[in-house]
C-alpha cells in the first residue's frame, strides 16, 4: 500500500465502528467510511468532543452536525495550500491519501526538465492540479460542476497559482476528450478520478464500470509523442487496483514502454494501522 505519510495539517487519529477520527489543521471530524467495519475500542477521548459529526441518514445520504466548526478553513500540504468546506455527502474538498500521487506527479515534471502539458479529468476541487502547476506544468482542469472548478480556482489563489497556465474547463469529460481528439490535442500527462457514478451539466449518465475501459483508450489517443504519466484513480470497492492496471496495459499497449504499477492508497492512522482509502493504477517513463 502507498501512503500518505507526509501530512501535518491531517492526521487520521483512529478508525472503527464504521467511522473514521480525523484533524483537519485544528478541527476534529468524524465522518463514516464503510470500510471500517471492525469494532475498535475508541478509547481515544476526541471521539466523544469532536467539532463536526457527519450522520448516515437510514434513507441514505446525510447530514453534518456542527459544534465548532467554520464555514470553510484552509490546511498545507507542502507548499500546496487547500480551502476546507464540510460538503454534501461527508466530503471535505481535499482526499488526503492522494497526496502519493501529487508527489509522485510532482516529481516527474521536475525531474523531466522540460515544459509539461498535463490533463486533470474529473478534476474535482483541484489538488491535483495545483500540484502539477506548482512542479511548472501547464494544466487543462476539467469537471462537470461550475462550483467545483470555483472551488478549484480558489484553492490556486491560495497557493499562490493564481497566474500560471491552468485552463479550467466545465464539461463533460467525456465529450471533452471526443472534441481535444477532433482538435488533435496532446498531453503529456493525463489524470483520471472519475465517480464511481455521476452525471454531466448535460444530465449525461457515467456508469464507472461500464464505461470506464472505452473511456480511457480514448483518452489515450491524447498522449504526447513523448508522454511522461497516466494516471487513475478509484475509490471504487468493485474496481480493485490490479484490474485498473490490466485496463490501463491494454489501452496505452506494450509498445509505449515505460512502466506499469498498481496500488491501493491510504493513511497511516495515529494507531499504527495502515487504513486503505482508493486505488491508483499508474503508467510512467
Amino acid at each position: 500500500m502507498l501512503l500518505a505519510d507526509k501530512w501535518k495539517d491531517y492526521e487520521l487519529i483512529d478508525v472503527s465502528y464504521g467511522e473514521r477520527l480525523e484533524r483537519w489543521g485544528k478541527y476534529i471530524l468524524v465522518r463514516p467510511d464503510p470500510q471500517a467495519i471492525w469494532h475498535g475500542k475508541r478509547d481515544n477521548p476526541l471521539w466523544n468532543k469532536p467539532d463536526a459529526h457527519y450522520y448516515r441518514t437510514k434513507s441514505g445520504g446525510g447530514k453534518w452536525e456542527i459544534y465548532n466548526l467554520p464555514e470553510s478553513w484552509q490546511i498545507r500540504y507542502k507548499n500546496l495550500v487547500f480551502n476546507i468546506k464540510p460538503m454534501n455527502f461527508k466530503h471535505t474538498g481535499v482526499f488526503p491519501e492522494q497526496a502519493v500521487n501529487w508527489d509522485f506527479m510532482s516529481d516527474k515534471i521536475i525531474s523531466s526538465g522540460r515544459q509539461v502539458n498535463v490533463l486533470n479529468l474529473f478534476a474535482y476541487t483541484g489538488a491535483a492540479t495545483m500540484a502539477c502547476a506548482s512542479a511548472g506544468a501547464s494544466v487543462c482542469h476539467v469537471d462537470a460542476s461550475k462550483g467545483m472548478v470555483q472551488w478549484a480556482k480558489e484553492n490556486a489563489q491560495s497557493c499562490g497559482l493564481a497566474d500560471r497556465p491552468i485552463r479550467y474547463i466545465v464539461d463533460d469529460c467525456i465529450k471533452f476528450v471526443e472534441r481535444e481528439i477532433r482538435r488533435g490535442k496532446k498531453y503529456d500527462g493525463i489524470i483520471m478520478d472519475p465517480p464511481s457514478y455521476g452525471r454531466g451539466p448535460g444530465k449525461e449518465v457515467w456508469q464507472l464500470e461500464d464505461m470506464l475501459f472505452n473511456f480511457a483508450e480514448k483518452c489515450t489517443c491524447l498522449l504526447s509523442d513523448d508522454p511522461l504519466f497516466f494516471i487513475l484513480n478509484s475509490y471504487s470497492t468493485g474496481l480493485s487496483a490490479s484490474v485498473m492496471e490490466y485496463l490501463l496495459r491494454l489501452c496505452i499497449g506494450d509498445n509505449a514502454g515505460g512502466c506499469f504499477e498498481s496500488s491501493e492508497i491510504g493513511l497511516k492512522a495515529k494507531n499504527g494501522l495502515a487504513f486503505p482509502s482508493g486505488s491508483v493504477a499508474r503508467w510512467y517513463k
